[in-house]
């Protein structure tokens, strides 16, 4: 123990012992001592000697310290030390005294750095002890398990050790948490300690560890780091707070960034609607910290992440979607127009509005409805295209609006029609500034970032839309007073040739190849001031200096534009003459150098690697990113154009006429196919209709017979009541029982004949419905529906329905007739049997009344039984209607009959008609390949129509169907 307190600063006896034997007799006894107390002692005094004697100590004691990580696990306290040791000599920041208490915000203070080479010569020490360290995969998993312990003294050292290891050797280290079971899980929890300390030093070890790891990233996503990010920002004050939400936001960054996986996560879990409060800052002009200003400035970068261009376009859609709808676009466009912004900030949300309107139609328009708070109120475009020709304003600041306005336009054909619309005499208001106005303006200032900006922002109004380019040639401007007013064209070409600064060149040249490409009429508007031609080719030919390089480039494919996009209207100017001029002034091979030599700048790769303006200092400022595109696309053909002769152009027309005659006479024929195709679809529809009607019919049918049978058995039922009833009046010997007995049963016939003459009342009226059904039928028989082949099949199936209903009828009439026979023998024995029983009983006078009573009685029977031959009479005639009816029925059978087979062979022809047409078409089908194989080897380049012979393909197969139906 004396020895001890020597070495922690007690008074020393005798000579000092050097630092590399203290250390050696201290590993000594950490590896000896038995007493946990004499290795506890030993490793903090180790602790106190690490800084100083950083190598020694980690040479000596790196083993012994992690075997006292593994053996000692459960006294926390030589945990603590040995963890304090390893980061002493791991780590390379030079902190102040360790023992003092955490900073607040969980970073690390360092004393000023030493020269590079010394920085550099610690650095390496670091990265070799680390390598050490992990060079067993046990020690960075002991570490990771020693995280889970809750004592501060020991987790708040493993998070800071593990944190040094990911900055030593960070992809090494992500490895073997990586494999590590719960690895990530248990650094995750860090985030959920209530020790501040420990979960801003947890922050800032996640940010390593995310670091250009996307499996980790997604881990990191999936154990909802987001939620609890976003809830520690919320907690921290949003864009108020400190640097721990600094940290939870670089955080983000780290799991957001070039991941799409995490991206989208993102969104579907409604986080973006929780960035909106971020940016509820006031309007007052205080209250802008450098804390603030640093947390607003990540905050924007998030947003922009997500709406990157080089995201998914599905992606970046989406979220542009869920931004305008939760009002996070509403709330970045009020930061624009607020004052006491600083610049910085309101350059970052500049660009960040740009690329939340970038493409998405339904921002743009809300973002071109957006108004300044100015009286009388500005459109917020107008705001800030003022502040893009104002030289006085920041550079940047510039950069943003121009890149704001050109994804305000980007596939935004409407917001181009109404920018160039105020630049129209029609348009144009005297009292207000419009955004045609200031364009213009800028365009023409002595400002040389003015000029190209304004060049810029006008040819994005014209990108790949021709109605606006032709639009924008009735533009005239007022130059001085008493001079008439020039195109704004004109205009252009004069300031080029006037010698004007290289930004300025380039700028109007950028515009003019924008403007006039493939757009004729324009090509000819340019060609037509006599001064163009012989300007371009002057500057082509001319050796100048490396600044005027670019602008002989740009002047070579202003050239070759006017070249391959001639429609041959002006007669000086032609296509052949201007390729001669080239030849004779300037030489082929020059102007294909001249024409190459664009892509080659530096300031054009840089410019085609992202669409937004970025430039180090306004020299740069030279190409646009939409233009490199139409410089790509158009040096090739303007090089092959150039090297054509007039004979392979003559060719070249001749089959472009006859090709497009043949697309003529095969888009004629594909409209009388398409034609053809929707009468078939009808005549499907209105076979199905049939059929439906069809089964309806024998639906009906059914039913009828049905009702037909029943009344069959009514009628037997009837039958034999009928005969019992004529038994009990021959067994009976009064004549008064026989005629009550025969008036009971003729009161239920008269009842079951009502009951018949109902049911034949409901069958007529069915009858009268196939009537009106057929009558229907014959009505469409002339319809093109006949002409299919399932038609005289229905027609068959009819005919036999009607047939069998036909039968019906006439059994049912047999059997009323067989029942009025009946009943008529009923009534003769009932005669019969009156008079048998008169002459029994004449002495009586009572049986005379009897009599007489019988005799009314009988006589109320026969006027009963008249009335019911009446009713059988009726039902003779209904029969005879009925039979006549059908027999009119079979008739218009016959005679759709006759109209199906006449269909039929109608039909036939207009299949073969088709057939020839298809023939017709094989054929010229085969003389476009011919023509086109004759294009291939000229060297013309020819678009295929792969879709037209898709099409053709599925029409035959149509017809094929329609053949099989």
């Amino acid at each position: 123990m004396n020895f001890l307190r020597g070495v922690m600063g007690g008074q020393p006896a005798g000579p000092q012992p050097s630092g590399t034997e203290t250390i050696q007799k201290l590993c000594d006894r950490v590896a000896s001592s038995t007493l946990l107390e004499d290795r506890r002692d030993a490793v903090r005094a180790l602790k106190a000697l690490s800084k100083k004697y950083r190598l020694e100590v980690a040479s000596q004691a790196m083993g012994h310290l992690i075997h006292i990580l593994q053996t000692d696990s459960s006294d926390s306290e030589i945990i603590g030390y040995a963890l304090d040791t390893l980061y002493n000599i791991i780590s390379n920041d030079e902190e102040e005294e360790q023992d003092g208490g955490p900073s607040s915000s969980g970073k690390q203070s360092s004393k000023p750095a030493h020269d590079e080479s010394g920085q550099k010569q610690a650095d390496d020490l670091g990265s070799q002890f680390t390598e050490i360290f992990i060079k067993e995969q046990e020690n960075v998993t002991l570490l990771l398990s020693l995280l889970e312990e809750f004592d501060f003294h020991v987790r708040w050292p493993g998070v800071k050790l593990l944190t040094a290891l990911l900055k030593n050797q960070c992809s090494q280290v992500q490895a073997v948490i990586l494999v590590s079971p719960m690895g990530v899980s248990r650094l995750m929890d860090l985030l959920a300690d209530s020790r501040e300390v420990i979960r801003n030093d947890g922050l800032l070890l996640l940010q390593h560890l995310t670091k250009g790891n996307a499996a980790i990233q997604k881990i990191v996503a999936f154990e909802n780091a987001f939620e609890r990010l976003l809830d520690i920002i919320t907690e921290e004050g949003n864009s108020d707070g400190g640097i721990v939400v600094e940290d939870c936001l670089l955080l983000l960054l780290n799991l957001l960034k070039n991941n799409s996986s995490n991206q989208n996560f993102f969104k579907e879990g409604s986080y973006i609607q929780r960035m909106k409060p971020w940016f509820e800052v006031g309007d007052e002009n205080s209250g802008w910290s450098a804390q603030k200003v640093t947390n607003l400035h990540l905050m924007l970068q998030l947003v922009r992440v997500m709406v990157s261009p080089v995201n998914p376009p599905g992606a970046t859609s989406s979220c542009q979607k869920s931004m305008y709808h939760c009002g996070l676009l509403q709330q970045l466009c009020s930061i624009l127009m607020a004052t006491g912004v600083p610049a910085d900030i309101l350059t970052e949300t500049i660009n960040t509005v740009s690329e939340v309107i970038r493409g998405s139609q339904v921002n743009q328009d809300y973002f071109a409805s957006v108004n300044a708070p100015s009286n009388p109120p500005r459109p917020a475009i107008v705001v800030l295209l003022m502040s893009m020709v104002n030289e006085k304003q920041p550079f940047v600041l510039r950069c943003a609006v121009l890149y704001c306005f050109q994804c305000f336009l980007y596939k935004n054909q409407k917001g181009q029609g109404e920018i160039v619309a105020t630049l129209l005499p029609s348009t144009i208001d005297a009292n207000s500034i419009s955004a045609g106005q200031l364009l213009c303006g800028g365009l023409f200032s002595t400002d040389s970032v003015s000029n190209w900006c304004a060049a810029v922002a006008l040819a994005h109004a014209l990108q790949d839309n021709l109605t606006q380019k032709e639009q924008l040639l009735r533009v005239q401007l007022a130059t001085s007073l008493g001079n008439p007013p020039v195109s704004l064209l004109q205009q252009c070409t004069n300031i080029l040739s006037q010698g004007s600064k290289v930004q300025t060149r380039v700028g109007l040249l950028m515009l003019l190849c924008t403007w006039i490409s493939n757009c004729p009429i324009a090509v000819t508007h340019f060609l037509l001031n006599q001064a163009n031609i012989p300007f371009l080719t002057g500057q082509i030919s001319e050796n100048l200096g490396e600044d005027e390089q670019l602008v002989q480039g740009l002047c070579a494919l202003l050239l070759g534009i006017c070249v391959y996009y001639n429609d041959n209207s002006l007669e000086n100017y032609t296509k052949e003459k201007l390729k001669q001029l080239i030849q004779k002034r300037i030489g082929k091979e020059n102007f294909v150098e001249k024409l190459g030599s664009n892509c080659k700048h530096e300031l054009y790769s840089r410019a085609a690697q992202k669409p937004q303006p970025v430039f180090s200092s306004p020299e740069q400022m030279l190409f646009d990113h939409e233009f490199t595109k139409l410089v790509k696309e158009l040096e090739a053909v303007i090089t092959k154009a150039v090297h054509k002769s007039s004979e392979e152009e003559k060719k070249e027309e001749e089959v472009k006429k006859t090709l497009e005659q043949h697309d003529s006479i095969v888009t004629q024929y594909k409209e009388l196919i398409r034609e053809q195709d929707a009468q078939i679809n009808e005549l499907k529809t209105q076979v199905s209709s049939m059929k439906t009607q069809n089964e309806q019919l024998q639906a009906s049918v059914t039913q009828q017979i049905s009702q037909i049978q029943q009344h069959k058995d009514q009628y037997n039922v009837l039958k034999l009541k009928l005969g019992k009833d004529s038994q009990q009046y021959n067994a009976h010997g009064e004549g008064a029982q026989v005629n009550g007995a025969q008036l009971e049963e003729l009161s239920r016939l008269q009842e079951e004949l009502e009951e018949l003459k109902k049911q034949h009342g409901l069958l007529q009226g069915q009858l009268t419905e196939k009537d009106s059904l057929i009558e229907k039928m014959k009505s469409e028989g002339t319809h093109p529906v006949e002409r299919t082949a399932g038609s005289s099949e229905n027609n068959a199936e009819l005919q036999k329905e009607l047939e069998a209903l036909r039968a019906q009828v006439q059994s049912q009439s047999a059997e009323i007739s067989q029942l009025q026979a009946e009943r008529q023998d009923l009534l003769k024995k009932a005669e019969t049997s009156a008079i048998v029983s008169a002459p029994g009983n004449a002495d009586s006078a009572a049986a005379a009344a009897r009599i007489t009573e019988l005799e009314r009685r009988l006589s109320e029977v026969t006027g009963e039984t008249e009335k019911i031959k009446e009713e059988g009479k009726i039902w003779s005639d209904s029969k005879a209607a009925l039979e006549q009816q059908v027999a009119t029925a079979n008739s218009s059978v016959a005679i759709l009959q006759n109209e199906k087979s006449k269909l039929q062979q109608e039909v036939a022809e207009s299949k073969k008609e088709q057939d020839d047409l298809l023939m017709l078409l094989a054929d010229q089908d085969q003389k476009i390949l011919t023509l086109k194989e004759k294009l291939k080897e000229l060297g013309e380049p020819i678009e295929e129509d792969d879709d037209l012979d898709c099409r053709d393909q599925y029409d035959e197969d149509e017809d094929d169907d329609d053949d099989d139906d």
